[in-house]
């Protein structure tokens, strides 16, 4: 009977131990990589931009455009058609501020899995950044960085802005975050059906899991196009707060 009971315990703090450590790893080390490969994304880009290979998402760039009333989006960014993005490379860099003045994740073409583990992933055959119809990117509520953990904390008129190392584009938000299910594809449609838009524009739409860490349902959020402007007139309003 104590061979049978510490061979039982024994067990027990053995699966207990392997518990602990596979938790650890989903927790943090996951998240470590994560922000690395992330980081490694970012600073690709960046040396890209810097050595005068950027591919800007929209030329000519106009000067910034006012906030439309209609919620349509901001005006024309351009009349020449963009070279499609490379699949699971990353074309751009997002920054949140209601997620904190240091979030940034960089934007990557695809939504595989291996492709969101690098960062956010944007849907294939969406617009492209800046484009009228509906620029939509999908992110991980919970490991691989934690992209979207905060991702309820977003609200009508927070701001989404993303470069492509030519322009900025800000992005203001109208509605979310919207609760709906995986199957529920027209949510990335050019005139999403629910987001309360009811005509063409230049859209932008947000995906990650929920709950937190489950995948039964979605959460949405929908955005127009605010405003353009050049890098060199340095950041966007949204950034310098």
């Amino acid at each position: 009977m104590r061979v049978i009971v510490r061979t039982v315990s024994e067990l027990c703090i053995t699966v207990g131990t392997l518990i602990v450590l596979f938790v650890v790893y989903v927790l943090f080390w996951t998240g470590v990589r994560a922000d690395q490969v992330m980081d490694d994304q970012i600073a690709l880009l960046e040396d890209q931009w810097a050595s005068g290979s950027a591919l800007p998402t929209a030329t000519p760039t106009p000067a910034p455009v006012p906030a439309p009333s209609s919620r349509t989006g901001a005006g024309p960014v351009g009349t020449a058609k963009p070279k499609p993005y490379a699949e699971g490379k990353p074309f751009a860099i997002m920054y949140i501020p209601r997620l904190g003045f240091t979030w940034n994740k960089p934007v990557l073409e695809g939504t595989e899995s291996g492709i969101l583990k690098k960062g956010l992933g944007h849907y294939a055959n969406t617009a492209q950044l800046g484009r009228e119809g509906n620029f939509a990117v999908a992110g991980h509520r919970r490991t691989h960085g934690d992209p979207f953990k905060d991702f309820p904390r977003l609200g009508r008129g927070d701001a989404v802005v993303l470069t492509d190392g030519v322009t900025w584009f800000t992005y203001r938000i109208d509605r979310g975050p919207y609760k709906t299910v995986p199957t529920d594809i027209e949510v990335i449609d050019p005139v999403p059906r629910t987001s309360g838009y009811a005509r063409p524009g230049r859209y932008l739409t947000l995906t990650t899991c929920e709950p937190e860490w489950g995948h039964s349902h979605r959460l949405i959020v929908w955005a127009h196009l605010d405003s353009t402007q050049p890098v060199e007139a340095g950041k966007p309003e949204a950034l310098r707060r």
